[in-house]
């Protein structure tokens, strides 16, 4: 019986020994993949550090009232441009015109009551000049018109207080600009505070980011930076417009705006960046840098293409650091004075023939 399977077992080592040759056979006879390497980027004459970001605007305002009401009409939808004091949303304000109304009323009765009150006064003042009147009776057409004049400036402030209200129910575009979000519909109830529409300019941009601690005190105000949005893959320029002292409401890291330099790039707000800024520490050590595009993926694994001594593509995992622009940081698994492949006119695999081009 034992003779028998180990008969069996040298069969299938031989017919597998024969197919492995075969397959080494077939691959050494297979032409080689061009390929384009490149040499490692190190930094450590210009450091720098960086911080993720988001692109707003610099005006930007979302509108609510302060009457509740239900929204008689919406004037525009998102993505329309307005310029200022174009009527967005209108409120259903009727009983904010029947109020109007009755100031308007005693307005009128309270300026009839003024005019008539300020000609018995100046009359009466002219008879106490030529002592044709009394001290009492001018004393008295004296408060009767300083009480007129109080009615009729007490009746124009209420109007100037409905007139305000009617700010919050004819909502206006408070600047030129486009609208970016619509909270509500027609025929919705508008509650005092809820946002209704927001409204922001294009001209201007801004990059808010939050810095750790640590690099905090390398960001001065003033200073120059490059900014990569990432969604566009295009850098661009700003510089510093503030810096928070204060960590205390955003979780141990401090607020910095940049001011982007206006572009002909299409950003939007939202979009999402990476802000360079420059380092005043030294490493002793060199950054070993590669480009985020040439990085392989399996997983929770990244690595990268390199060629060994053979000219054979071998697939080399790293650990990876932070990120730098286009660029992140191998912490191990790539030495500085390597070559890695950037880019191959066929399927890269490991122990693949390669030619350099």
């Amino acid at each position: 019986m034992n003779k028998y399977i180990t008969i069996i077992a040298l069969a299938i080592l031989t017919i597998s020994c024969g197919s492995d040759e075969k397959k080494a056979t077939s691959e050494n006879n297979s032409p080689a993949v061009s390929i384009k390497v490149s040499a490692i980027n190190t930094d450590n004459n210009n450091p720098f550090f960086t911080a993720s970001g988001k692109i707003e605007a610099v005006e930007s305002v979302t509108l609510s009232t302060r009457s509740s009401g239900y929204v008689d009409n919406i004037y525009v939808k998102v993505g329309d441009k307005v310029r200022k004091g174009d009527l967005l949303i209108s409120i259903n304000n009727a009983d904010l015109k029947a109020k109007r109304a009755q100031v308007n009323a005693g307005i009128i009765e309270a300026t009839a009551a003024y005019n008539n009150a300020e000609k018995d006064y100046n009359r009466y003042k002219n008879l106490f000049a030529q002592n044709s009147a009394s001290q009492k009776e001018m004393d008295d057409m004296t408060a009767n018109f300083e009480m007129a004049k109080a009615r009729l400036e007490a009746a124009n402030a209420m109007m100037n207080e409905i007139n305000s209200q009617f700010k919050y129910v004819d909502i206006k575009a408070p600047f030129s600009g486009v609208v970016t979000n619509k909270f509500i519909e027609k025929g919705d109830l508008a509650n005092p505070g809820m946002p209704l529409i927001a409204v922001e300019s294009p001209e201007n941009f801004e990059v808010t980011v939050l810095v750790a601690e640590s690099e905090i005190s390398q960001v001065k105000k003033d200073t120059k930076v490059d900014v990569l949005v990432k969604s566009i893959n295009k850098t661009l320029s700003g510089i510093v417009t503030e810096v928070s002292t204060s960590a205390n409401n955003t979780g141990g890291q401090y607020l910095v705006k940049i001011t982007l330099d206006k572009t002909d790039a299409k950003i939007l707000s939202g979009m999402y960046t990476s802000v360079k800024f420059p380092s005043n520490k030294k490493s002793a050590i060199n950054k070993v840098l590669i480009p985020l595009d040439v990085i392989v993926k399996n997983g929770q694994l990244s690595g990268v293409y390199t060629v060994s001594q053979n000219n054979t593509a071998i697939l080399r995992w790293l650990r990876l650091g932070k990120t730098f622009g286009n660029d992140v940081e191998v912490l191990s698994g790539l030495n500085a004075d390597e070559q890695y492949i950037v880019s191959a006119e066929g399927k890269l695999y490991n122990g693949v023939k390669v030619a350099i081009k």
